[in-house]
């Protein structure tokens, strides 16, 4: 579930007291030395959290008031309050924090994943991508094969319509009209394939395959009506047919039934340079309810064991304020994200920031890390999942991460 825009760790997984005494005061010269902020200038004035805190679960864990449906689900999460990363914009952040670099061309994490470990809905792509809001600013490279064969990369559905653009046929043609000329294709696709073994002509044999079955397969896949109201209710959907982020929340539960190996939400609406406190209010109410509902979803039906969720954006923000008194700008010195399922350790509080949330002081956790231990409770070693390109082995991590045990079950 990825929170494209940078939610504000400030405002919603990381209490800082001492913030909140210190408003209006400049930060502390020291911690200043070798910064860069996106925009504003480093010596801005502190600005206290916006909202207060509370303690959830027999964990005890803290979140921002703003969060009630997560704090439902503390003692099933583990969050990880020491988050780092290498880059300070938006799209940067995005593309390294899914393939592992700033630049593009390298695969998503997604497509990594269905490379290692394959698919096992026979009529879904392997790898969906569902989007609210207004998508991610890295576009398509969050979600891509990169190098790896296309067949490995996100499929987008789209939430109006038909869920794949030209699944329909056009008048004239008919069922019988389409497999013939499918089979006549596939035929000529497979000679060409064995005179020049191109991978990339497999991928488009299996591409053709698997637009024809998802004929059927989507449509039942994105019609929620059969889903009960108390289902619906969970996830705080009132018209199943109205897009957004709640409903995306329910189709990634419907798509991991179905077996599809990797489901990846973007939402990105977190930029708040100003107008903090109603917009970051506003995307809590967007989004809280409905991610809470697919752990809780995901683990009363018995999926939550062998399903890793993750919860998070590109990077944090300031500690300092922009746009008047009411905005932050982008920090990747300290932020948070939360995992639930797939072997995390529950109700667990991994790493800190220092008491003005500026740097992770306490188990620090790079974007490197991080996937190095994804990978891990996928069931891989991040060095040996590789590719050969250009006379190297690539891997996500390339020369970098390590497991992170703290997050371990």
């Amino acid at each position: 579930m990825f929170q494209a825009g940078a939610p504000s760790h400030l405002e919603l997984f990381d209490p800082k007291p001492e913030l909140a005494k210190r408003d209006g005061q400049l930060p502390p010269a020291d911690l200043l030395k070798n910064y860069r902020a996106a925009f504003i200038q480093p010596d801005s004035a502190l600005l206290a959290p916006k909202y207060k805190f509370n303690r959830h679960g027999q964990c005890g864990m803290e979140l921002g008031e703003i969060l009630p449906h997560t704090g439902s689900i503390a003692d099933e999460i583990c969050l990880v309050r020491s988050m780092q990363t290498d880059a300070v914009n938006h799209a940067p952040g995005q593309i390294l924090m899914n393939t592992g670099s700033e630049q593009f061309g390298r695969p998503s994490f997604g497509a990594w994943t269905l490379y290692g470990l394959g698919s096992d809905s026979e009529n879904l792509p392997g790898y969906v991508v569902l989007t609210s809001a207004k998508g991610t600013s890295g576009g398509a490279s969050n979600y891509g094969s990169g190098f790896l064969p296309t067949l490995y990369g996100g499929v987008p559905l789209r939430s109006t319509g038909d869920a794949v653009l030209y699944l329909s046929n056009p008048k004239g043609v008919d069922a019988a009209a389409q497999r013939a000329s499918l089979d006549t294709l596939h035929e000529l696709n497979r000679q060409s394939f064995g005179a020049f073994a191109d991978p990339e002509i497999a991928a488009r044999i299996e591409a053709y395959e698997m637009a024809y079955r998802l004929q059927t397969s989507a449509p039942e896949l994105m019609d929620l009506s059969s889903e009960p109201q108390h289902i619906l209710d969970m996830y705080g959907i009132k018209d199943v047919s109205t897009p957004g982020y709640a409903r995306n929340c329910l189709l990634a539960r419907r798509l991991i039934e179905r077996g599809v190996r990797f489901v990846q939400l973007f939402h990105e609406a977190w930029d708040q340079h100003g107008n903090l406190t109603k917009a970051i209010k506003t995307n809590c109410q967007d989004t809280d309810q409905a991610s809470a509902a697919l752990v809780k979803d995901l683990k009363q039906r018995g999926l939550l064991d062998d399903t890793l969720v993750v919860w998070g954006g590109e990077f944090g923000r300031t500690p300092m304020v922009q746009g008047g008194n009411d905005g932050r700008d982008h920090h990747n010195r300290g932020f948070s994200m939360w995992f639930a399922g797939g072997g995390v350790r529950k109700g667990r509080v991994h790493g800190a920031t220092d008491d003005l949330g500026f740097n992770a002081v306490s188990d620090p956790v790079h974007v490197h890390d991080l996937n190095a231990t994804l990978l891990h409770l996928l069931g891989f070693d991040h060095e040996r999942l590789t590719y050969r390109f250009q006379g190297r082995d690539f891997r996500l991590t390339d020369v970098h991460g390590h497991l992170v045990k703290g997050m371990l079950a």
